[in-house]
């Protein structure tokens, strides 16, 4: 059961206005679902724009920032939680402790490499979590076909890569994400008996 989904996205809103749509939608989702938003508790682009929708709408908000951005006055100041932490290694750790699931929007650097440390850890059996991507105006094609050509050139499992699902609309990825994963298959390690 989903109670709490972990939001990965840009702290712009990107050149088109689909994305500060799409995260709207997917707030609106969360709360009609009764599900709680974590995310990186910043007041600005596709982060403040997916808090702000998801307490207008009466849902739960929770933030994890790091000090050093609240310093500099990007903390969130409306949010149902706002937790500080020191560093942007326990932001994460934090984040991911605190949630059932991971949804990445459009973003930056910064998105993409915290969706991917989140699919290592289901990979390497750390949590078994879901993770989607909201493939906004097909925005992740790109990386789902880096991820392809990496099962096709044998870096990923076919069975892992399956780990990362991804859809257009917002009910459609909650509603994948809901279900239990299958077996995960274990990465690339031997243990001393096989060596």
């Amino acid at each position: 059961m989903i109670r709490r989904v972990c939001v990965f996205c840009g702290s712009s809103t990107g050149a088109d206005p689909e994305y500060a749509r799409a995260a709207d939608a997917l707030a609106r989702e969360l709360v009609g679902r009764d599900v709680a938003l974590v995310f990186g508790g910043g007041g600005v682009g596709l982060m403040g724009v997916i808090a702000d929708a998801v307490l207008a709408a009466g849902g739960t908000a929770i933030g994890v920032i790091p000090q050093h951005l609240v310093d500099r006055e990007i903390a969130h100041r409306g949010l149902t939680e706002l937790r500080v932490v020191n560093s942007m290694h326990e932001r994460k750790a934090v984040m991911a402790e605190l949630s059932d699931a991971f949804v990445a929007l459009p973003g930056g650097f910064g998105t993409v490499e915290e969706f991917c440390e989140v699919v290592t850890w289901t990979q390497l059996g750390l949590h078994r979590k879901r993770c989607g991507l909201l493939n906004v105006r097909r925005f992740y094609d790109p990386l789902l076909a880096l991820f392809d050509r990496a099962v096709a050139d044998g870096f990923i499992k076919p069975s892992n890569r399956e780990l990362v699902v991804s859809h257009e609309t917002p009910a459609a990825l909650l509603d994948t994400l809901a279900r239990p994963l299958e077996n995960i298959e274990p990465k690339w390690i031997r243990s001393p008996e096989q060596t």
